[in-house]
């Protein structure tokens, strides 16, 4: 089901990129907790947190879903 449709340079990018959404997630939800940002912000920060955990797991896995849904991306 989950066949590897990118290869190790899209991977590290992916990598990256998740690393720094879910690190995003995180610091807001942190700030959150601390009662230094209102109190919507929970909302973004758990958003942020989950896509970087799939973008995380895209790169774990090699596998893009914009890729297979039949676009074309550049990495």
């Amino acid at each position: 089901m989950l066949t590897c449709n990118i290869d190790q340079r899209g991977k590290t990018v992916r990598f990256i990129l998740g690393a720094f959404v879910e690190s995003t997630g995180l610091l807001l939800g942190v700030l959150w907790f601390l009662g230094w940002t209102p109190g919507w912000t929970i909302w973004p920060a758990i958003g942020f947190w989950v896509s970087g955990i799939f973008v995380l797991f895209e790169a774990a896995a090699g596998w893009c879903a914009v890729r297979a849904l039949g676009f074309k991306t550049p990495i």
